[in-house]
């Protein structure tokens, strides 16, 4: 039986939170100020603890809830901890894995709420995407005094929903104006670069410059176009005024927690926001958060894209892992499957992380395979806990917690470095990420990809991290190359520019940037009794 939630004010007072750095939404939730950042009673002081894992299978390997349990762990062995996690999307949670607010015994509470509509800090995001769409298409109705070329308009339409018939829309039919019949489509909420600018923005004055600097396409003359070309900076900061600010919750065992932002793993660079992070290592000792899928993709975006953005770096790497990921990976040999899990400690390893692994225990495991594979991690010379946060909460990470803590306590000086320079061309950058986290041979740049890339650099964007978009089944862009294939190159098939989330985006192979739902979605599940309590999430 679930534990009664604490009310948020008691989960405020264990961070010794005043009340004029909060205010409260509901009896459970609440937004924390930006105050909190440049308070001298807060510095920072915490260390950062990164979660990522082995390529997953499609229901996942529990890289959530091992956060979960792992923040109840520290607790649990007197640590000073929060849990830094990212919004759900609306998609997964009415399409194929359901919620993301982890389950049983290590959850983020309530649970239902967040993984709905909980502060409405996607609907706000989805607005503000959807107004720069809108004031792009009544710009050109009126005139295109920016001379944008309708054929060159990049930014597309959002809707925080798995809806493929939206990929690839017409819009203004029959229209007479620049514009008319003009091909567009929509992206998941997830995947909109608002998404990830609200994510990595530092502060009110980094959003500005962000959304800002927002490249909506070219004009006929070949110039890029920005948002505050079209003045819709100011409105699109009022859209996001409160959804910039973390939200306070808490885990099943009343540990607190940060639910931030939902960038995708695969498809964004899949991490709660910048400032969670930074609030929570000004206000616990020890920050526990979680990047997308696994290591290839989540911890390398890490990495290379966010520590730069946040001047933060992670004290310990934790690779979660299990019995069904290495036999799905192994086409169902274990041991085969043993080398995706030996990748991803070597690509951890080169970034200077001090490792530990999470083997994640499932109720069908057996004991000899559990056995067998934490033997391996072991022989890998890596610290390695298993791990039962479903069923036993933290008091099934508490091994995992004293491993992680000692880990950090004897690597203080640990640094990372990042798989590449920014003054790196973006095709070293590419081939670097492929050949050391990947382990491809090197890349394929399309010819589209080419000439995109080179319009980037003559317009002066040369100097930004990549963000790889790629499947999150197989360490390849091939989701059915298993395990870690060798003899294979990367395949960039196209490029865009998020200029104010401050990256490039390299697409791998046949990346959809809006999912669609399965013949039979997790929606058919979900209702609400008559009590009003909703059921099936």
């Amino acid at each position: 039986m679930t534990p009664a939630l604490l009310p948020i004010r008691t989960i405020a007072r264990k961070l010794n939170l005043p009340e004029n750095l909060y205010e409260t939404l509901g009896t459970y939730g609440a937004k924390l100020k930006l105050d909190l950042l440049t308070d001298p009673a807060f510095p920072r002081r915490g260390k950062l603890i990164l979660v990522t894992a082995t390529t997953p299978t499609v229901s996942g390997e529990g890289k959530t809830v091992t956060s979960i349990g792992l923040a109840q762990g520290l607790e649990r062995i007197g640590k000073k901890a929060i849990i830094t996690s990212r919004e759900p999307s609306l998609g997964p949670v009415f399409g194929m894995k359901g919620g993301a607010a982890g389950g049983g015994l290590s959850q983020v509470e309530p649970s239902q709420k967040i993984n709905l509509h909980f502060h409405g800090d996607f609907h706000a995001m989805t607005s503000a995407h959807n107004l720069l769409a809108a004031l792009i298409d009544a710009h050109l109705f009126h005139g295109n005094a920016l001379d944008l070329d309708p054929d060159r308009i990049t930014w597309p339409r959002a809707m925080d929903m798995n809806d493929r018939a939206l990929r690839r829309i017409e819009i203004n039919i029959d229209g007479s104006k620049d514009g008319a019949n003009r091909r567009t489509g929509f992206v998941i909420t997830a995947a909109s670069e608002i998404m990830a600018i609200v994510a990595l923005a530092k502060d009110r004055s980094d959003l500005r410059r962000r959304l800002a600097s927002i490249v909506i396409g070219a004009s006929r003359s070949g110039k890029p176009v920005r948002a505050a070309d079209l003045k819709a900076t100011g409105a699109m900061m009022a859209l996001l005024d409160e959804a910039l600010l973390p939200n306070l919750v808490q885990t099943t065992e009343g540990t607190p927690a940060l639910v931030h932002t939902g960038p995708f793993g695969n498809i964004a660079h899949g991490t709660s926001s910048v400032i969670s992070q930074d609030m929570g290592l000004r206000l616990a000792d020890y920050v526990v958060n979680e990047a997308g899928f696994a290591a290839d993709l989540g911890a390398e975006k890490y990495m290379d894209i966010v520590t730069r953005a946040s001047g933060a770096s992670p004290s310990v790497a934790v690779l979660v892992t299990t019995v069904q990921s290495m036999r799905n990976q192994g086409e169902g040999d274990m041991q085969k499957g043993f080398a995706n899990l030996a990748q991803h400690i070597r690509s951890l390893r080169q970034f200077g992380a001090p490792l530990v692994i999470a083997v994640n225990r499932f109720p069908h495991d057996s004991d000899a395979d559990l056995a067998q594979l934490l033997a391996y991690c072991a022989q890998q010379g890596v610290a390695c806990a298993m791990t039962e946060p479903f069923t036993r909460g933290g008091e099934g990470s508490m091994d995992l917690a004293r491993k992680v803590v000692a880990t950090i306590d004897t690597n203080a000086g640990a640094k990372i470095t990042p798989a590449y320079a920014l003054s790196d061309s973006y095709e070293e950058k590419a081939a670097k990420v492929a050949t050391q986290v990947y382990g491809a041979d090197g890349v394929e740049m399309s010819e589209i990809a080419t000439e995109k890339l080179r319009q980037l650099v003559d317009w002066g964007f040369d100097g930004l991290p990549i963000c790889v978009a790629k499947t999150q089944y197989s360490l390849s862009d091939d989701p059915k190359l298993l395990g870690a294939p060798r003899g294979w190159k990367l395949r960039i098939a196209d490029v865009s520019l998020s200029a104010g989330a401050g990256f490039v985006v390299m697409i791998a192979g046949n990346m959809m940037l809006m999912p669609g739902l399965p013949k039979i979605p997790r929606a058919v599940e979900i209702d609400v009794n008559d009590s009003g309590q909703i059921v099936g999430v």
